[in-house]
């Protein structure tokens, strides 16, 4: 390569790659010099004087007031978050459900509507269907695979537009793009769960959504140790709703939880590539195994929406849903016939974990709810994690042929 051909680096950190960002963006360091980002355990700071006092709370002097409105650790964890999705404010909460129901309920109020695709987590769906009523704010649950649906549902009273893409767990996905698009004709605020895509496989921000959340309990931390959540978007959006909101209600990440997150985003690139390579050929053994009726992963070109899925991300993910003959029974003995893979309900973690949504994370929802998203009784959920590639396959071909009986 030519010295015509070499990269610049600038001092701008939103320049770097995701790798560099990952590692080094938002860095903050104490007069100690310390190589590694500090863990700042207080709940309070002290202030100079009175009168800086003062200023600080009219907002004249910039630092720090309170740990529950902000936090050195947990201010690093934010900027490296906003550099990674490309957004121009970050906030840190204390769970992914507390960044759902915060980016929601910010923002909304009695007598909005707000429409959401049905095909999402069960306590997202608690959020849209049961919380937001309860406030006086009307929902449509409609088909988020269907554009048209998404015009149909927008009332002049319609003031926020919530997906996940790609859903858990039938991984359907929405076209950001095309709904973000009606979104701005009306008015509306586009809020994307991003969690199940990382902001490594898919950018909402970049295809037109105002908000994304994330529960960084999954792949951000990605070792199943830590809660927390993050929303990003506008600098606009977060300080005329967000800001106040956690200020007052208090969802406030623990700095110690920031802390291990941001070692975790140093290897998430190289934790997401290796975990996606080997959930794409999982996802090929499967769908050629006797006794799997269905595979459903975004990599595949057998994905109902393939093109949607090309079209917006750069990446299958981690993520694979199948369905088993024999529903429920033949799905237990799956489960209880792994030896590597571990029945959880969490995911994103280095540890390959697989559920029955039916019994654990759509078990609430009712029979009627779960038929019509198509989560049948023989559907599992597994997020594929670290191990050995060869060892997964001999796992999961045991655990089938046992399902088979």
């Amino acid at each position: 390569m030519g010295s015509s051909d070499k990269k610049t680096i600038s001092a701008d950190p939103a320049s770097w790659s995701p790798e560099t960002q990952l590692v080094h963006g938002g860095s903050l360091r104490s007069q100690y010099g310390e190589t590694s980002e500090a863990l700042f355990l207080t709940q309070g700071f002290v202030y100079g004087s009175a009168e800086q006092a003062e200023a600080r709370f009219k907002n004249e002097d910039p630092g720090f007031q309170y740990s529950r409105f902000d936090n050195p650790t947990v201010s690093m964890f934010e900027e490296r978050m906003r550099l990674l999705e490309g957004a121009e404010m970050a906030r840190a909460m204390a769970t992914g459900m507390a960044a759902v129901t915060a980016s929601l309920l910010s923002f909304l109020k009695a007598g909005d509507h707000v429409v959401a695709a049905r095909s999402m987590f069960g306590s997202c769906r608690y959020i849209v269907e049961t919380l937001c009523p309860r406030f006086g704010i009307s929902m449509s649950l409609i088909d988020g695979r269907d554009i048209d649906a998404w015009k149909t549902a927008v009332r002049p009273n319609t003031k926020g537009f919530f997906f996940e893409t790609p859903a858990n767990p039938t991984l359907d996905l929405v076209d950001i793009a095309a709904v973000s698009e009606i979104a701005r004709q009306h008015g509306i605020i586009t809020v994307v769960d991003n969690v199940f895509a990382t902001p490594l496989l898919q950018r909402p921000l970049a295809h037109g959504a105002d908000v994304v959340v994330y529960s960084a309990t999954k792949h951000i931390d990605g070792q199943g140790r830590c809660l927390g959540g993050v929303v990003l978007g506008s600098q606009q959006f977060l300080t005329d709703h967000l800001q106040d909101f956690i200020r007052q209600t208090g969802p406030s990440l623990s700095p110690f939880n920031a802390w291990v997150m941001l070692k975790s985003l140093e290897t998430l690139p190289i934790r997401v590539k290796a975990q996606s390579a080997t959930a794409a050929r999982i996802a090929d053994r499967l769908a050629e195994t006797p006794g799997v009726s269905r595979v459903i992963y975004c990599g595949r070109d057998d994905h109902p929406q393939a093109a949607i899925a090309r079209k917006q991300m750069t990446g299958g993910g981690q993520m694979i849903a199948f369905e088993v003959d024999g529903g429920k029974d033949a799905a237990f003995r799956l489960q209880n016939a792994l030896k590597i893979i571990k029945i959880s309900n969490n995911l994103g973690d280095a540890k390959s974990i697989i559920t029955h949504p039916p019994t654990t994370t759509h078990f609430r929802i009712g029979p009627e709810a779960r038929a019509q998203l198509g989560i049948t009784d023989g559907m599992l959920r597994l997020s594929v994690g670290l191990e050995s590639e060869e060892d997964l396959l001999a796992d999961l071909d045991a655990a089938v042929a046992a399902a088979r009986g």
